[in-house]
């Protein structure tokens, strides 16, 4: 049965016989006087364990603990627990089960000279009689550190087995090392069955109880102490005992005369209680925690009774708006970025209001958060700070501050400012090198946030699109200056205004096409630049999703990406450096197959579109996308004076209708009539798609460099 008072000693466990501890042994189970004269939760106690009350978890028929004590087998253990659940009394039990030397201490009273004597005293136990000490200390994590530390050693090597009691989590407030060498057992709160229990046998027991009388109940009397003792067997015994001895004219009375206990004279022995709130202690924690709990589960009638519990008990509202301002970021976060100006509004007025009216402001603020939509993305912070401790990167040059020395070696030169655009946005790298493709934020589908999630995931994907395009034609840092040389300060510009605005036309035309189903099998071929992957991804959820990678940076960086999506959903990728290969690595017919420009020729459009049709499924397709550079926009058309803009003009056409040339000697026809073979049905549509380019000087040298020219 839980619950703590003094206790008649017990020699044969050498308990407060020993003279050199007399004056700093604090006795726990030293009685005062007679029985009689003892508080009724004192003199019923339990003895033995077959009368110990509750805790069946712990020292139930089979359980670990039980079998110790019987055993006289007991290591160090920490029992942790509210008042009245049986600490005491289960060390109690332990001192009338052992056979080694028990002795006790209160952490109050005892300092570490105290501790020092009680050591010595079992080492000595140890060497002449092979006796084991068990310590017994009551209030344990009242113990400083130094306190701790100076039984540290002696509960290591086994000269004391010791056995602390304590109100508050072990786990928090006793030294770590003290804890890692003992068994955490934690004592509930007495059920009401347990609490009934141990008020019948009070009221039965002839020698120790009130058995001597015929005590009764009235039908509710008892159900009233039981349930205001809220699981506090002390609290509920001394409650009996002031109403079991305040209902005769004289106490004792006479053996065999009748007393009932009725509904009135037990809510006068057993008045309201002080909620059980520490501030400064483990309660005080579980409380708040408790009330942070029942906001992010959105039950706000929870949320107002653990705010009533705290307002009730002192709690100080600045601790509990507090705690509502972190929630507002933590647990609500961009689902209703609102929140946190709701909270911080209450907070202000509380502090004009003050209380009792503040108790309003408390309630308008917790069911605000109980009741609004919930994200805790804001926690990718910290998958953040992660990598900040595992990666050691460089700024990227482009980001870098360009005020110092942009001239000599590049700093900040090719960074594009957003502004400067449209929709004032342009994609562009951020993220170091070693970390391109790593995902820190995962929008949720929760309120606000759930309404700018497709914009969020469309810019990074296309950002990422965007970046592994150009990663081939950037260069790396620039490590060194040498004035005059126009090679090495060639820095190949990056993504333009229009790049988002024409992969995007390029995606939606191709996904349209296909008119892909949500259990579609889709291979992406050229998945190098991740444009189409994450789209066929959504489109296709309950289907297959796969990618070749000519590149294994491409790999890596899809893969990581890939990788905050859970396993089932990700995308199978595999490097394929040639091309479309022999044999299907997927060993999955596919029902699409999609390519962004899987070649510049019309022979090599020919060989993928035929080595591809080897993975199509029955009735399958494939859709891609190639750009016809004899269509393009041309350079005569730039130039203002007329007859140098018509002698321009003519030698394009020349140029473009050259049949030897086979990187301009196609159009969407011939591509149509190349691709139509037996058991193929060819659609060709023309997509016109503007890009406004500002060209570079090194755009230009590269155009016409007959050495690396695409143009020959």
């Amino acid at each position: 049965m839980g619950f703590g008072a003094t206790i008649p000693p017990t020699a044969k466990n050498g308990i407060g016989n020993n003279q050199k501890e007399t004056g700093y042994t604090v006795d726990l189970f030293a009685g005062s006087g007679t029985a009689e004269h003892e508080p009724l939760a004192a003199r019923m106690r339990p003895r033995i364990l077959d009368e110990f009350i509750g805790q069946d978890h712990l020292i139930g028929p089979g359980r670990l603990l039980r079998r110790a004590i019987q055993a006289d087998r007991l290591s160090s253990v920490i029992f942790y627990g509210p008042p009245g659940t049986g600490k005491t009394t289960l060390a109690r039990v332990i001192a009338n089960h052992t056979k080694s030397t028990f002795i006790t201490l209160n952490a109050v009273l005892a300092g570490v000279q105290q501790i020092r004597e009680s050591i010595a005293g079992a080492e000595e136990r140890r060497k002449l009689y092979e006796k084991r000490t068990i310590l017994f200390v009551d209030e344990v994590h009242r113990w400083n550190r130094a306190q701790q530390d100076a039984l540290l050693p002696w509960v290591e090597n086994g000269t004391i087995i010791l056995i602390g009691a304590t109100t508050e989590n072990p786990f928090f407030e006793v030294n770590k090392a003290l804890v890692s060498r003992s068994r955490i057992f934690q004592l509930k709160p007495l059920t009401s069955q347990d609490l009934e229990r141990a008020a019948l046998a009070a009221v039965a027991d002839r020698e120790r109880g009130y058995g001597k009388w015929n005590v009764s109940f009235t039908e509710d009397a008892l159900p009233h102490l039981v349930e205001t003792a809220s699981g506090d067997a002390r609290s509920l015994l001394n409650a009996l005992e002031l109403a079991v001895e305040t209902s005769v004219t004289s106490w004792p009375p006479e053996p065999g005369i009748s007393i009932i206990i009725d509904r009135k004279t037990a809510e006068e022995s057993i008045q309201k209680k002080v909620v059980l709130y520490d501030r400064d202690g483990d309660y005080h924690y579980d409380v708040i925690s408790a009330f942070i709990k029942s906001m992010r589960g959105s039950d706000p009638d929870a949320a107002l009774y653990w705010l009533a519990r705290m307002v009730s008990a002192g709690e100080s509202p600045s601790y509990i708006f507090r705690r509502m301002l972190i929630s507002a970021c933590e647990d609500t976060g961009l689902a209703d970025p609102h929140a946190i100006s709701v909270i911080t509004a209450c907070a202000d007025a509380f502090d004009r209001v003050g209380m009792p009216e503040g108790q309003c402001h408390l309630a308008h603020a917790a069911l605000y958060l109980s009741t609004t939509p919930k994200s805790d993305s804001s926690l990718a912070f910290f998958d953040a700070l992660a990598a900040v401790e595992q990666e050691d990167t460089e700024v990227p040059n482009h980001l870098r501050d360009g005020n110092r020395d942009k001239q000599e070696f590049g700093h900040g030169k090719g960074y594009l400012y957003p502004h400067s655009y449209r929709e004032h946005w342009i994609p562009q790298q951020y993220l170091p090198d070693s970390l391109s493709g790593r995902i820190f934020y995962n929008p949720s589908e929760q309120g606000y946030e759930g309404r700018i999630k497709a914009d969020v995931l469309t810019k990074r994907e296309i950002q990422l699109s965007a970046l592994l395009e150009s990663r081939a034609s950037t260069p790396g840092e620039i490590l060194t200056f040498s004035p005059g040389d126009t090679r090495r300060d060639e820095w190949t510009r990056r993504l333009d205004s229009g790049k988002a605005e024409s992969l995007l036309a390029i995606r939606n035309a191709l996904t349209k096409a296909a008119g892909l189903l949500r259990h579609s099998r889709i291979l992406i071929y050229n998945a190098d630049d991740g444009l189409l992957i994450w789209d066929a991804l959504r489109k296709a959820p309950e289907g297959f999703v796969a990618g070749l990678c000519r590149t294994t940076e491409a790999l890596k960086i899809l893969q990581q990406y890939a990788s905050s999506l859970d396993e089932l959903e990700r995308p199978v990728l595999t490097h394929e450096p040639k091309g479309i290969p022999k044999n299907n690595p997927f060993e999955v017919p596919f029902d699409f197959i999609l390519a962004r420009d899987p070649g510049t020729t019309l022979q090599a459009i020919d060989e993928f579109v035929t080595a591809a049709a080897t993975f199509l499924a029955p009735n399958g397709k494939i859709v891609f996308s190639a750009r016809i550079p004899a269509q393009g926009m041309r350079l005569s058309t730039l130039i203002p004076e007329p007859d140098l803009r018509t002698a321009v003009s003519q030698a394009e056409e020349v140029f473009f209708n050259d049949n030897t040339n086979p990187l301009f000697s196609w159009n969407e026809d011939s591509l149509s009539k190349t691709l139509t073979k037996p058991g193929h049905t060819v659609q060709c549509s023309v997509l016109d798609l503007s890009e406004p380019r500002r060209p570079a000087r090194q755009d230009i040298d590269k155009w016409f460099d007959p050495k690396i020219s695409p143009y020959g």
